[in-house]
């Protein structure tokens, strides 16, 4: 009788700011979209969720983030790389890049993880919540959004163009209905939020996972590897 060792299971890192992380009890209904992510694959992939709230390409390296993920990729994992939500802000010292700031550092941990004979997945930040007056859903990150776009065409990386997928989705959902993705609370509502909240960045349950699912879908559409260990739903009989 052979022994057979069990496969090596596929680790899938997440890195990126609060639109991904894994939130506290505290936070709910908050939800980052890497929380429900990590749930639609079989038993050979293991999704580490390293995203921090308030983190950007900058922050993410200073705070050596970066290096434990690094230092432990193996050939054939994955690194899903998504900021830009707090390298945008020109007031979050500390946090703030440059669009050529923010893109070297996108080519830091591209390079990086190539290094590695590990695979970078490029993704464009989230979309906020915006519409103009027509109902359409207005751009919330430009010149961050092309810059990734930019990196992962240069780096020869796939791109999941997030942003724009996102902002379908808001569309789809229309106007006043797409608030049932976001944490939009009224006061007196949830224990977490009593004086209520009315936020346009952050998921709760259910737009994470619709989000999520985006994320699974370009996954497919790009044919990665990964895409064979996507659970399939059950068939209704």
């Amino acid at each position: 009788m052979s022994f057979r060792f069990p496969p090596k299971k596929i680790k899938v890192y997440l890195i990126g700011d609060s639109t991904i992380s894994i939130k506290q009890k505290s936070a709910y209904p908050e939800t980052g979209w890497g929380m429900p992510f990590a749930n639609f694959f079989d038993d050979d992939v293991e999704v580490d969720n390293r995203a921090q709230n308030g983190r950007s390409t900058k922050s993410f390296l200073a705070e050596k983030r970066w290096k434990p993920v690094v230092d432990s990729l193996k050939e054939g994992d994955y690194v899903f790389i998504q900021f830009g939500h707090n390298d945008e802000g020109k007031e979050k010292v500390g946090r703030y890049t440059t669009i050529d700031e923010f893109k070297t550092n996108l080519i830091k941990y591209v390079k990086e993880t190539k290094s590695k004979k590990a695979n970078p997945v490029l993704i464009t930040p989230v979309s906020r919540r915006s519409f103009d007056d027509a109902g359409k859903a207005r751009e919330t990150h430009p010149g961050y959004m092309e810059a990734v776009k930019e990196v992962a065409k240069a780096q020869n990386v796939p791109l999941i163009d997030l942003d724009q997928q996102s902002m379908e989705l808001y569309e789809k959902f229309g106007v006043e209905s797409s608030k049932l993705l976001f944490v939009q609370l009224a006061p007196g509502v949830h224990p977490n939020y009593p004086d209520g909240r009315a936020d346009n960045t952050h998921f709760n349950e259910l737009g994470a996972r619709e989000i999520a699912q985006l994320v699974l879908r370009e996954i497919r559409n790009l044919r990665l590897p990964l895409a064979n260990h996507i659970v399939k739903p059950a068939v209704k009989k």
